[in-house]
């Protein structure tokens, strides 16, 4: 990919390299409400009607980079969840209001067209306080974006939402004081979450659980204001009150190797390697094959190095939990085109991640193995 760095300066002097393009599926049934789009990191993409300042849509870019790229090296920190996101076609709608027709005509549009984690509108967006619970939603929605399509997707044993089925559901057991399929009345005292809005079942609450656990971490509600408006339902809103208070959740959130994001958005993102534009420029290597993918037993895999490139080059094979399982490239390779296959018998059927890098650049996408 070319480099590209267009600053926007911005009020509250917020510092944001990426570009509003006009939309890209203007004829589609459902996306065609939209006028304005921004592509996050080729992750996230980002529509919003064309009452929206620019102002909001590059805040909601720059949070979405920011929770994708956490230590802002223009590198997203997981591949694996990069993939899961590229795969599914991430979305990020974000509307003048809930009562307007145009959310009316989008879902009842919108198909297979992508996935979609949560929304957003306007008036929940200020680019001068990031995250600020009652203020800014973009955080909020933007995680549960990349929760519901990445992590629960790529990580099910940490991150799956039905009940029994991971660490994150076990630990909200514990923090709600038993496992309830509806809300009970009133929670146990022993509880410290309490969410109490009818309408989100069990599945509903994991991710809303989630969310209050990595932001709380990030020390975005720990406030005196906002701990006393959030205590109705989240009591730990302090990081330390959280290390003390749910130990489950603490670890596995401040654990370097799940790649949770550790510091709060500021909604500035500007690194001075990030991409923002998706021309390819041929002197970049790419995976442009996966076939067949689904596949049973073998997979080929096919990718190009230019001429220019002398680093060394490796094609490895993670499992969900991203584990290395198998090593098809370590070394340095011709250039040109190669085609690579993967004898796949031994390994158990599930996701799979085939990881192309070359130098400090890093190509990942998800292989599905089905017996």
């Amino acid at each position: 990919m070319t480099l590209f760095l267009l600053p926007f300066s911005l009020i509250a002097q917020n510092n944001v390299c990426f570009n509003i393009e006009d939309n890209p599926n203007s004829s589609d049934p459902a996306l065609g409400i939209f006028s304005k789009y921004v592509n996050v990191l080729d992750c996230i993409h980002v529509y919003a009607e064309s009452n929206i300042s620019d102002e909001k849509i590059l805040h909601v870019a720059a949070v979405a980079a920011e929770l994708l790229d956490n230590n802002e090296d223009g590198i997203i920190d997981d591949p694996m969840i990069e993939a899961s996101l590229r795969q599914l076609n991430t979305i990020m709608p974000v509307f003048r209001s809930e009562n307007g027709s145009s959310i009316d005509t989008f879902f009842d549009n919108f198909e297979d067209e992508g996935c979609i984690g949560a929304v957003l509108f306007r008036n929940e967006i200020d680019p001068s306080q990031p995250g600020h619970w009652g203020d800014d939603a973009s955080v909020e929605e933007i995680l549960h974006t990349i929760n519901a399509c990445g992590h629960v997707e790529v990580y099910p044993t940490l991150y799956a939402l039905s009940p029994n089925s991971s660490e994150l559901t076990d630990a909200m057991d514990v923090a709600r004081g038993g496992q309830f399929m509806s809300i009970p009345n009133p929670y146990p005292d022993e509880a410290w979450y309490h969410y109490d809005d009818w309408t989100c079942d069990y599945e509903c609450m994991a991710m809303e659980y989630l969310y209050w656990c990595i932001v709380t971490n990030m020390g975005i509600l720990a406030d005196t204001e906002t701990c006393n408006g959030i205590g109705n339902e989240w009591e730990p809103c302090t990081p330390a009150l959280f290390e003390s208070t749910d130990t489950l959740m603490f670890n596995l959130v401040t654990n370097i190797e799940n790649k949770l994001p550790q510091l709060a958005p500021d909604g500035n993102y500007c690194p001075e390697n990030v991409s923002t534009k998706k021309n390819i420029n041929p002197h970049l290597f790419s995976i442009f094959s996966i076939y067949p993918n689904p596949f049973n037993p073998s997979v080929k895999i096919q990718f190009s190095i230019p001429v220019e490139t002398q680093l060394m080059t490796s094609l490895h094979i993670y499992d969900i939990t991203g584990q290395l399982v198998e090593t098809l490239v370590d070394g340095h390779i011709e250039s040109g085109q190669h085609e690579i296959k993967w004898d796949a018998s031994d390994f158990s059927s599930g996701v799979y991640f085939a990881q192309l890098t070359s130098g400090n650049k890093i190509k990942t996408e998800k292989i599905i193995l089905l017996k």
